[in-house]
């Protein structure tokens, strides 16, 4: 993926862990860590031009710490 050397995504929120920006079918982004499962809401777009944004956005979420976490198990 052309964009996971282009931001500084930092360590999970919850656990420390790795996050890792994912794309999601085409459609949207969010960042994920590895370890504990905690992710950002997918961040949309619906034309090559806003993908590059659509990505941006997920890692400031994820940096900023808005997450959903729902805990071992669920």
């Amino acid at each position: 993926m052309e964009f996971a050397t282009e931001f500084n995504v930092l360590d999970c929120p919850m656990c420390g862990g790795a996050g890792a920006l994912c794309e999601e079918g085409g459609w949207a982004f969010s960042v994920q860590c590895m370890d504990c499962g905690c992710q950002t809401a997918p961040a949309e777009y619906t034309s090559p031009e806003g993908r590059r944004d659509a990505a941006k956005a997920a890692v400031d979420c994820w940096n900023l710490g808005k997450i959903v976490y729902t805990g071992p198990g669920d």
